[in-house]
């Protein structure tokens, strides 16, 4: 009887490819795409607003506020937060960010100029606060960056 796990992979060049295999798959797995790349670490963004809209959906989720602004008029703005399962273990859930929920977002602007943004932390209607993101190459929020 052939054991797979340790005949075939006593052959040297099964165990290169073996090997390959599992490198392949970390590198696409960690490089699928920068926060550099759609958002703008020198454009900090503080937004007070009432959730319409939460997307628990893979890679990024996406939560969308309404925010009012100074004269009054409301601008629907989205936010890229991590994956639903790390968001999950922070307690965050469709229930949690039910639409009409108040919150608060720190993160950064989209370069593209839009109502876009990279939400790294939030503070939930019972006061607490979560970071939200999940990119590795993201900045700390900028009020967190103040505070350090």
């Amino acid at each position: 009887m052939l054991n797979v796990s340790s005949d075939l992979l006593k052959h040297p060049l099964l165990r290169v490819l073996a090997v390959s295999g599992l490198l392949a798959t970390s590198v696409s797995a960690s490089a699928h795409h920068a926060f550099s790349a759609e958002f703008d670490a020198s454009k900090p963004v503080e937004v007070k607003g009432v959730v319409t809209k939460f997307e628990l959906v893979n890679p990024h989720s996406w939560l969308y506020v309404d925010v009012t602004n100074a004269d009054g008029t409301v601008t629907n703005w989205g936010f890229e937060y991590g994956a639903p399962f790390n968001l999950k273990e922070k307690g965050i859930t469709k229930k949690t960010l039910a639409a009409g929920t108040e919150i608060k977002i720190n993160g950064y602007k989209a370069k593209n100029g839009q109502n876009f943004g990279y939400a790294v932390s939030s503070t939930l209607a019972d006061g607490r606060t979560v970071q939200t993101g999940g990119a590795q190459d993201a900045p700390a929020a900028p009020a967190e960056k103040a505070a350090k």
